[in-house]
């Protein structure tokens, strides 16, 4: 058993902030809200749904497609057509150009990412790499966020698989802080951050699964109680940046993290999934980390990790748990799935 985190800080390189531990009080007395998430049947075609098979959109429809499959979003949060805005040196604007998609990962409705097969999850993770590539190319494109948000807990709206593309001159602010982190931390040691943390969470307890290319851990820095992340064995910037091999290893990693995560407490684990890679603004990021992280906000079966005063009022992330620990029950169930195990 590693000893309890109390009363500790912790250094998140990649954001450069300081993560608050207090595993003691994970048992604190909880008469708040509970939310478990529901495992209710899900038909394989919704006709009300607007991404399934043949089905209409706010903006024209669906073809009748077989397998991945994307289009732009009805209603993007980025545009090409933004119009400029007024403004001054302190209130500034400016207009929010690109574009948004959406990508479906197969045309079963009732499927999540742990339902797919290894050609399937090779399918998506190629489909992701295209179109960061084609989006990428674009002027006013100068980062392409991927993320999927799995479940109503954290504010999904359509249960189909799928995942968003937001691809626009907007670099998020994680992004931004990580190119950084990273282009301070090669000026200061002459080492890549990527392989710094990769080596030290591959020499340590909190590695959940791993294959040839990639590796799950839930890192040392943790914010959330289960979160993971999906480190790259070979460094690399960009999904495009990828060789064949390496997406059909990342998509086999992803449905591997997704099971686990099913396995823990035998229900579908909400999360919210964020491809991390270098933004395309024409700048120097040759030192970016490439990874994938996934941030499930349950801390326990029925209850979630609220953001309340310190995180919200305070601005910096409380976890109430211990890294080795939750990377060691997420370990110890099995990478099959259990609703086909039985």
């Amino acid at each position: 058993m590693p000893p309890p985190v109390v009363w500790q800080q912790r250094w998140h390189p990649l954001r450069e902030e300081w993560v608050l531990f207090t595993s003691h009080r994970r048992g604190r007395p909880w008469i708040g809200d509970t939310h478990r998430p529901a495992d209710l049947p899900v038909p394989h075609y919704d006709p009300t749904c607007a991404l399934c098979p043949g089905n209409k959109r706010l903006r024209g429809a669906n073809p009748p497609y077989a397998g991945v499959y994307w289009f732009t979003n009805d209603l993007p949060c980025f545009s090409a057509e933004a119009p400029s805005a007024g403004g001054d040196d302190f209130y500034q604007t400016r207009p929010a150009g690109g574009t948004a998609e959406v990508i479906c990962y197969s045309p079963d409705h009732a499927k999540t990412f742990v339902d797919l097969t290894d050609a399937e999850c090779a399918a998506v993770v190629d489909l992701w790499a295209e179109r960061s590539v084609a989006l990428a190319a674009r002027a006013e494109v100068d980062h392409v966020l991927i993320f999927e948000n799995k479940g109503a807990l954290v504010g999904t709206s359509n249960p189909h698989p799928h995942c968003q593309v937001y691809a626009g001159n907007l670099i998020y602010g994680f992004i931004a802080r990580e190119a950084e982190s990273a282009r301070k931390f090669w000026e200061k040691t002459g080492r890549t951050l990527g392989a710094e943390i990769l080596a030290r969470e591959a020499a340590g307890p909190r590695v959940i699964a791993q294959d040839g290319d990639w590796l799950a851990c839930v890192p040392w820095f943790a914010r959330y109680a289960y979160e993971v992340f999906l480190l790259p064995k070979r460094e690399v910037g960009r999904l495009g940046d990828l060789r064949q091999d390496e997406r059909a290893s990342l998509g086999r990693m992803v449905r591997e993290v997704a099971t686990r995560y099913d396995n823990l407490w035998r229900l579908p684990m909400p999360y919210v999934m964020a491809v991390h890679q270098a933004p395309c603004d024409g700048a120097d990021h040759a030192f970016y980390p490439f990874h994938l992280e996934f941030h499930p906000p349950l801390r326990k079966p029925d209850t979630m990790k609220y953001l309340a005063g310190p995180e919200i009022g305070g601005g910096s992330m409380t976890n109430e748990s211990n890294p080795d620990e939750k990377a060691a029950e997420l370990r110890a169930v099995p990478s099959v799935h259990y609703k086909r195990l039985g």
